[in-house]
């Protein structure tokens, strides 16, 4: 069993029961799944930076994405539909404990001068997002074989009904919140 969950089982959910007063353990806010989106906006000129930032997103997930297509065609941005432009990934179960576990105390630590993330993030039905400006940050990647530094964006889906509880489930996992 993957650590975070295990500490979800035995002490978040008693605790997040006991202060929120829920009357079964069935009431209290769980991780969903983690989205992981690269989107890269100069894969219509080199589709090889598509394919580099899909390896490395497996590399980091151990799992493979899926590749996004443009919906509409649009002119200014030299795009076509149906053209390939980004890569994303959905983690569920241990493989999203694990990789919580990662982000939250291996890539945001590493971060050059990280302040905490910011509570801006909530979209107000309890899921966050929040995006990375480097990929490198991750201890999977490979320094020498990277092609170019990108972002990506990382949405965490939880079952919390408020903005407020997803924090508090978020900060009992480790989430280091920013001090406004």
């Amino acid at each position: 069993m993957a650590r975070l969950k295990d500490k979800y089982l035995k002490e978040i959910t008693p605790a997040l029961m006991e202060k929120e007063s829920y009357g079964n353990r069935f009431e209290v806010p769980k991780l969903e799944k983690i989205i992981l989106n690269i989107g890269m906006g100069q894969a219509t000129e080199n589709i090889k930076l598509l394919e580099t930032a899909a390896e490395e997103l497996a590399q980091i997930t151990g799992q493979r994405p899926v590749i996004t297509r443009a919906r509409k065609a649009i002119s200014n941005f030299k795009l076509r539909a149906n053209n390939p432009i980004g890569v994303r990934v959905t983690l569920r179960g241990r493989r999203m404990y694990e990789f919580l576990d990662r982000l939250l105390n291996l890539v945001l630590p590493r971060i050059k001068d990280f302040r905490g993330i910011s509570t801006r993030g909530f979209d107000g039905r309890g899921n966050y997002n929040m995006g990375l400006k480097e990929q490198i940050d991750f201890p999977e990647i490979n320094h020498d074989k990277i092609m170019g530094i990108h972002g990506m964006n990382i949405t965490i889906v939880t079952t919390a009904q408020t903005d407020q509880e997803a924090e508090e489930l978020l900060r009992r996992f480790g989430a280091p919140f920013s001090k406004r």
